[in-house]
């Protein structure tokens, strides 16, 4: 999947991608983080069912409580748009979603 992957993404760099491999799918990601932009709500392909927007990870200062106590603390933010089919996709079952990718981006570390 890797090696398809980098692939792709050469051929789509030099503008080489042809429309039927980028054409049917049903989820896609959309980062223009790479561009400085904060964030952005991407438009869904029909037949697509979702499309996540990526922003570019910026450093702000959080409240966060330790040790009972809130406390400035800076931190690496990072903004996602969901755009959902409601047709194809319950809005709870989007939420869950995102919130589950959220975690797991926020504690990479306890990834296997």
């Amino acid at each position: 999947m890797s090696k398809e992957i980098k692939k792709l993404a050469q051929l789509a760099s030099q503008r080489k991608l042809p429309p039927e491999d980028y054409e049917g799918g049903t989820f896609t990601v959309s980062n223009l983080g790479m561009y400085d932009i904060d964030h952005f709500t991407a438009i869904i392909n029909p037949p697509e069912a979702a499309i996540l927007a990526i922003g570019s990870v910026k450093r702000c200062p959080v409240v966060e409580i330790i040790d009972g106590i809130e406390q400035i603390v800076i931190k690496s933010i990072m903004k996602m748009t969901l755009s959902v089919d409601h047709r194809l996709i319950d809005g709870v079952k989007a939420v869950t979603f995102l919130n589950q990718f959220k975690d797991k981006i926020e504690n990479l570390e306890n990834v296997h």
